[in-house]
């Protein structure tokens, strides 16, 4: 009977199995194909969109970064030529700028010991060093560092000393050999970032005979432990001084250390000696060697060269004198031919002459090696090939927004001669006024020198122009690389200045090296981070890494978005504090006031005004609404901001005027601000107002600043919370504010 039931049952079961076989037919070789063909299609496309978002979010950070460093090139100009043309500002503004561009030193800092006059407490817990330096000093410091502790203000005046009296000794231009070491590790900027240095250190060892080390300049700035990162610099390089090296990068300096915050780190963690300790990070800034080279052959300097660079004249000079590389070489009107023939044009009250400059930067006017950014069009016209070939030595700084200082306008002169500048615009009372321009003396043509060296970026177009982007330097091409390498018997140029998504990047045939050491440098998963050994055969091995606790765990989609995020939160902001020069850009296009333009309108207008060199048709739908008509709804770009603190009593033109410059008077009153307390007297303020109106030549009602400083008297005791002011003038995003509020309320609930 069972077996039966099995024998009668077989054959049913193999029917269903039949069955199932008919309906379940295998796809064909072309469906599965085609299948393929999609998913593989989809991918790319998503891929592509997604390079796409990386991509203008690198170019957002980018831009908005050397418009920065272009606002502070024009300060400085002013600065310089304010101090050195004018004696009266208003009553006393060039005492104030001359405590900055020229300051006078402590007498106390003139002793070498005045540090030990510095008492110590005992309840100091942390490393206590002993001079000379020895291994267990700096394993201490490096401990100390990592435990967020912070070396007592006496330490570091002795190892500035100590640092100071070693760099003296050192040449202009440093020369090594790979033949008493296996490898020479090379970095680049490191900008304050305490843990990419340390993570430097864990991968490829500490500074010691076997792990020489050459550091590229950008130790400070930005980044949060800017002391620590030098201090540690500094330390090793007494320990190990022939196998520890640092060059000069364009953030050696102390004006540039105002604005990228620098300075205030120091003055709030060293509040008493902080002044002193600032004073001798200027002197030893300006005494770091600007140039290494290895075995004769690879040559490393910060930002670049310029087709005047000579490195037998950089050999010879005195590194000390340049102090600051933003610090014009004196100009005074006196040596300059103002006579009955020059033509004067007067200032409209209230304008800003350098709105429309010739030198004025153009979307054409690019930089860079890869597949970033072109100069696309820098040598299509004649014109653009003259001015392609402009030396370096005479557009070393060149304000796309001509400061209120010498402003040199070029004449074109034949193709095939350099572009030669024979007229200089200068501020003469209240107007200006055509000169000649004076035969630039020794110490001008050593800091022109500097300056492309610490300030230049390369590109791929032949030839050497101003470096119109960042407003300093130059951009140099292939066969200004090709030359000086031959020039000298070199073979490669190692340098840094530029951030890089992958830590370092090869250009102009692989004879320029870029390398970058801090990793995420605009946003956490922005970029990687790296590193070059260069052993005997001198061929550059490159080492990557990214500092991250939470970078690991994300997707490329998810970094890509939260970098996205990041940026087009800081282009939000620019655009609100520009917004009035927008709006009259829009509103030009706008006959009938409908607050709607087209697409390529807005689109012209935002780069005519802000000069980004963005795309400005991808970036719409994160920035502006359309309109049902398929226009653009213009003033929906400022929806999402608002200031900090709203002031009423301000006036339109004032704010968005306080807004735009916001960082520039700060700058300005930190100058006035000697005791960096935060707080200034209303006359002090109106000081500060009538420096910062006369470099922007910016016409503002006395009675208007006044009411201003009342209204910011809080408590009515003649004295203004400068941090409280700048907080009023600060963009910040609507959604921010309704989440810290609903935040607060929560946290009151409970």
């Amino acid at each position: 009977m069972g077996c039966g039931t099995s024998v009668a049952t077989e054959p049913q079961g193999k029917r269903v199995e039949d069955a199932w076989a008919d309906d379940t037919v295998s796809p064909s070789p072309a469906l599965t194909m085609k299948a393929a063909v999609l998913i593989q299609r989809w991918y790319r496309r998503y891929m592509a969109r997604l390079e796409m978002r990386r991509r203008y979010t690198w170019n957002i950070f980018q831009s908005i970064e050397y418009a920065g460093e272009q606002d502070q090139l024009q300060l400085s100009s002013f600065f310089s030529f304010m101090l050195d043309n004018f004696t009266q500002l208003n009553g006393n503004g060039p005492d104030l700028i001359s405590q900055l561009l020229d300051p006078v030193v402590d007498p106390w800092l003139d002793r070498e010991t005045c540090y030990k006059l510095i008492p110590v407490p005992e309840s100091y817990t942390g490393p206590r060093l002993s001079f000379p330096l020895s291994v267990s000093d700096t394993d201490a410091l490096l401990g100390a560092f990592k435990e967020q502790q912070t070396l007592h203000a006496r330490y570091v005046l002795q190892l500035l000393y100590e640092t100071k009296r070693l760099l003296k000794q050192m040449p202009n231009i440093i020369h090594l050999s790979t033949s008493y070491t296996n490898e020479i590790t090379i970095c680049g900027d490191l900008h304050g970032r305490l843990d990419d240095l340390l993570l430097i250190f864990y991968k490829n060892g500490l500074p010691s005979a076997e792990t020489p080390y050459v550091f590229n300049g950008d130790f400070v700035d930005r980044g949060k432990k800017s002391i620590e990162v030098v201090s540690l610099l500094f330390a090793y390089l007494l320990l190990y001084p022939d196998y520890m090296h640092l060059n000069r990068g364009n953030h050696e300096d102390h004006i540039m250390n105002l604005r990228y915050g620098f300075t205030k780190e120091v003055m709030q963690k060293y509040k008493t000696h902080g002044r002193e300790i600032l004073q001798l990070f200027q002197d030893v800034f300006s005494l770091l060697p600007i140039a290494t080279v290895i075995d004769g052959k690879i040559l490393i300097v910060h930002g670049g060269i310029s087709d005047q660079t000579d490195l037998d004249f950089l050999s010879s000079i005195d590194r000390h004198k340049v102090k600051s590389a933003m610090r014009f070489p004196r100009r005074s009107l006196e040596h300059l031919d103002i006579g009955h023939s020059c033509k004067r044009k007067r200032l409209a009250a209230g304008s800003r002459p350098s709105s429309h400059s010739k030198n004025q930067r153009t979307p054409n006017q690019r930089r860079q090696c890869g597949h970033s950014r072109q100069d696309s069009a820098a040598s299509t016209s004649s014109s653009s090939s003259s001015s392609s070939s402009l030396s370096s030595s005479s557009s070393s700084f060149c304000s796309p927004r001509t400061p209120s200082c010498l402003s040199p306008r070029p004449c074109p002169s034949s193709p095939s001669m350099p572009y030669t500048i024979n007229v200089l615009q200068v501020p003469y009372l209240d107007s200006l006024s055509s000169v000649p321009p004076p035969a630039p003396p020794q110490h001008d043509r050593e800091w022109k020198q500097v300056v492309d060296i610490l300030w230049s970026d390369p590109k791929t177009q032949e030839g050497c122009s101003p470096n119109t982007f960042r407003g300093g330097g130059c951009y140099f091409g292939p066969d200004v690389t090709r030359r000086l390498l031959l020039q000298h018997g070199l073979q490669l140029l190692i340098r840094s200045h530029e951030c890089k998504q992958e830590g370092y990047e090869l250009c102009h045939g692989g004879q320029v090296i870029t390398i970058f050491s801090a990793s995420n440098y605009y946003e956490e998963g922005s970029n990687r981070g790296a590193y070059i050994k260069v052993g005997r055969e001198l061929v550059p091995r490159f080492y990557q890494y990214q500092v991250s606790r939470t970078t690991r765990k994300l997707t490329l989609t998810q970094r890509v978005r939260a970098a996205e995020g990041t940026a087009l939160k800081a282009l939000k902001e620019k655009l609100f504090t520009h917004r009035s020069e927008l709006l009259s850009g829009l509103q030009q296009y706008d006959q009938n006031n409908t607050g709607c333009v087209s697409l390529s309108e807005w689109a012209q207008a935002f780069e005519s005004v802000l000069r980004l060199d963005l795309p400005w048709r991808t970036l719409r739908p994160h920035l502006a609404r359309l309109a049902p008509d398929g226009s653009v709804d213009y003033q929906s770009c400022f929806e999402d901001m608002e200031p900090g603190i709203p002031l009423p009593q301000v006036t339109q033109k004032l704010a968005d005027t306080l807004f735009r410059y916001r960082t520039d008077i700060e700058i300005i009153f930190n100058i006035i601000d000697k005791d960096h307390s935060g707080l200034i007297s209303i006359e002090e303020f109106r000081h500060t107002w009538r420096l910062f109106s006369a470099h922007l030549g910016v016409d503002i009602d006395d009675r208007a600043i006044d009411d201003l400083a009342r209204s910011i008297d809080f408590n009515k005791d003649g004295s203004i919370d400068f941090t409280e002011f700048l907080e009023a003038f600060r963009v910040v995003h609507k959604l921010n504010n309704k989440e810290q509020q609903l935040n607060g309320k929560t946290a009151g609930g409970k």
